[in-house]
């Protein structure tokens, strides 16, 4: 015999019809997240972060009021920082979420911003008498952030002139001599400007005066670490910083601003032009040199 057949709708219990209840997510479920995996940030693990697409191997991996960050580096040596967000990266093209090493002191970069090997845990030496003067605060900043590390550890101090015209009394003042020797970087050194010939004046055995072919240090900067194609052009009798902001769209009142914006794209030597590399490391290497 066939067994009874219920007469009752698959919606209605034995006393009559019941609600169905539904989730509060209605996304498909062949839609829905699931958790990524948990993947430690390892020094040289290569990722992908998802949204700007951007590849590098982990070389830092710091804490922040907003949260973890990793920094990344791509295979032209660009530094890009990023927070550690759920489902945040790509490994081997799957969605994975980075999380602290455990177990591990936290990862640190093995290079300085100059390309040095970074020394954990260095001391700042004792200051030598020897003596680096930039011309400008913004030159001096500049130096500070690529090479700040390994003046640190040398014990170079980075001083500032106001302007080339000052040389002169300064060189006369500090009396460079072989176990206080005087190294210089002078803005826009041309053959035959006056800069040029205020440079010879002063040069000795002790107090190497070199420069870049740049009108300001900001020229200095890559304009692609910038964002930009190039610097700007600006005619000759304009303030030239004035004139750069102007061309760019930039406040023209808030040159310093600017050079904040400037100063924060630069991460490391790479973001530099060559002129200015080979000469801050010649200064460094001739104050740094040991006595005859």
């Amino acid at each position: 015999m066939r067994p009874p057949v219920s007469r009752h709708h698959p919606s209605e219990g034995p006393s009559g019809p019941q609600r169905r209840l539904y989730s509060a997510d209605l996304t498909p479920p062949w839609k829905r997240n699931k958790p990524a995996p948990e993947v430690p940030a390892e020094h040289d693990l290569v990722v992908e972060e998802v949204t700007t697409g951007f590849c590098g191997a982990v070389v830092g991996v710091e804490k922040s009021a907003q949260g973890p960050t990793v920094t990344l580096e791509d295979r032209f040596g660009k530094h890009r920082v990023f927070p550690m967000e759920p489902r945040g990266f790509l490994l081997e093209g799957k969605v994975v979420t980075l999380v602290r090493p455990t177990g591990a002191a936290p990862v640190r970069p093995t290079r300085t911003a100059s390309g040095s090997v970074a020394v954990p845990g260095a001391r700042a030496r004792v200051a030598r008498a020897g003596r680096i003067y930039v011309e400008g605060k913004h030159d001096a900043e500049l130096i500070e952030r690529v090479w700040g590390d390994d003046l640190r550890i040398e014990g170079v101090a980075v001083e500032f002139l106001e302007g080339v015209d000052d040389l002169p009394a300064i060189v006369a003042e500090f009396a460079p001599g072989p176990d206080a020797r005087l190294g210089v970087l002078v803005d826009h050194l041309v053959p035959g400007t006056k800069e040029w010939k205020i440079a010879r004046s002063v040069t000795s055995e002790h107090a190497l005066i070199v420069g870049h072919p740049y009108i300001d240090i900001w020229e200095a900067v890559k304009p692609s670490s910038v964002g930009i194609d190039a610097w700007p052009r600006v005619p000759h009798g304009q303030d030239w910083k004035t004139g750069v902001c102007r061309a760019l769209g930039w406040r023209v009142a808030h040159t310093g601003e600017a050079w904040q914006h400037i100063l924060s794209r630069v991460r490391s030597y790479k973001d530099l032009e060559p002129e200015l590399l080979g000469r801050v490391e010649e200064l460094i290497d001739f104050v740094t040199a040991p006595a005859p």
